[in-house]
């Protein structure tokens, strides 16, 4: 099957060339292509791709959208398997590709998968936290019937490192033309209900995580309840989502606990309600001035379109 290995890009820095060194041999290889879709960097970190073997796809950084440009790439894309990767999320090596389109060439049932993510060197506690409580060392296949059992968790995903059948992920229309993050989430879903299996595959992994801030944090979780209150047929299949974020909290917090971190206490607390917070106000949204949910917004540029 050919590979095409997908990157939506903006201002990306120092990472492009991390990723850069691990997939060029597929900049090589004539059954797979690397494709930069790029939001118009002003940064120069892309420049030295331009004389490489790889497609680089301009768009006005306004037109950006996490389904949309995703979909943009993906028509362009000649390949039957879609891998997309996010600038900051590292391959270990080469041999992740490999393992994250194998149960795809493997399984014809499964229709996407998902790799594991590492936290990077400088994570902070609750950033390395967030990867190994997401991202298990066990790899897993979910199916719809598993929603009983995992919850919301059946459409956990990550399109920070994950593969697609381009003629599943296209039979159900492709990602969400205009979405403000969960494009992912939102493609599981459709595929489950499909009758496809998704994959979690820890043996393709890619270092990324994020020091959040208790602000950004907030703001996250304001645009994941903007999400799920706008999809809300997502919670309906899958039952609610606080439950697995009280899993979570109750997990961090004896952690804090067992490893003597008494001084993280404070922050896990105000993270935590603020995270609650952020993500109550996100479910209801409708009823919030459109100048407030810009200021509270971790994708501002989502209220402009």
């Amino acid at each position: 099957m050919r590979l095409s290995i997908i990157i939506p890009t903006y201002n990306p820095g120092e990472f492009i060339k991390d990723i850069y060194k691990v997939l060029y041999p597929y900049t090589e290889s004539p059954n797979s292509e690397v494709i930069i879709i790029d939001s118009s960097s002003t940064d120069g970190s892309i420049d030295f791709l331009r004389d490489k073997n790889i497609k680089i796809i301009n768009i006005p950084k306004i037109e950006f959208n996490h389904g949309g440009t995703r979909n943009k790439a993906a028509q362009i894309a000649k390949g039957e398997i879609l891998v997309y990767l996010t600038q900051d999320a590292i391959p270990v090596n080469s041999q992740s590709i490999e393992e994250i389109i194998r149960p795809l060439t493997e399984n014809k049932n499964i229709g996407m998968a998902y790799g594991r993510q590492l936290p990077h060197a400088n994570a902070d506690f609750f950033g390395a936290f967030a990867r190994k409580f997401n991202y298990p060392d066990k790899s897993l296949i979910k199916t719809i019937n598993d929603k009983r059992k995992l919850g919301i968790k059946t459409v956990f995903v990550s399109n920070s490192f994950a593969a697609y059948k381009k003629e599943c992920l296209m039979a159900i229309g492709g990602f969400p033309q205009n979405t403000i993050l969960s494009e992912d989430t939102y493609v599981a879903a459709k595929m489950l209900k499909r009758g496809w299996a998704i994959a979690y595959v820890a043996e393709a992994q890619v270092y990324h995580s994020h020091n959040y801030t208790i602000m950004e944090e907030f703001k996250r979780y304001f645009d994941i309840g903007v999400f799920y209150g706008r999809e809300k047929w997502i919670l309906e299949e899958f039952a609610q989502a606080e439950g697995e974020g009280m899993k979570f909290a109750l997990e961090q917090f004896q952690i804090i606990i067992k490893e003597k971190k008494y001084h993280l206490i404070p922050s896990f607390f105000l993270r935590t309600i603020s995270k609650y917070a952020g993500y109550k106000l996100g479910i209801h949204e409708k009823k919030l001035p459109l100048i407030l949910k810009k200021k509270i917004s971790m994708n501002k540029q989502y209220w402009n379109n």
